[in-house]
């Protein structure tokens, strides 16, 4: 299990079982949102409870995704694609010592030319 929160506590959230698709998103949107890189992972919905939601805000992002982000303090959360049974969640939104690591890039072909990928890990485009 894995607990997750905005700072401002807003949005309380956990997550049971295995995290899959531990990845960085290098896609225009997701470098827009937060301003910088998307590092996520997912876990069917019915591993993801949300603990505390009152600041917890629904962006449809495209017309096949939405983005979940706390309405207080605008940070964004969580990645879902429409009639799919998982949602992605903000690696760095998890407390305390998590235990996973980045598995991937994607998108890259959309990467910004502000930085490199030095890591190591696999890229898809």
């Amino acid at each position: 299990m894995h607990k997750g929160s905005r700072l401002c506590g807003a949005v309380q959230y956990e997550v049971t079982g295995d995290v899959a698709g531990l990845s960085v998103c290098h896609c225009s949107q997701c470098r827009k949102q937060p301003g910088h890189l998307w590092a996520s992972g997912f876990v069917p919905d019915t591993a993801l409870t949300i603990m505390r939601g009152d600041g917890l805000k629904w962006y449809a992002s495209s017309k096949t995704a939405e983005r979940g982000f706390c309405g207080t303090c605008g940070a964004y959360l969580f990645w879902r694609k429409l009639g799919e049974d998982t949602t992605s969640f903000s690696l760095g939104s998890l407390d305390g010592p998590i235990g996973l690591k980045l598995q991937k890039h994607i998108f890259v072909a959309d990467q910004g030319d502000y930085y490199d990928i030095s890591d190591g890990l696999p890229h898809q485009q």
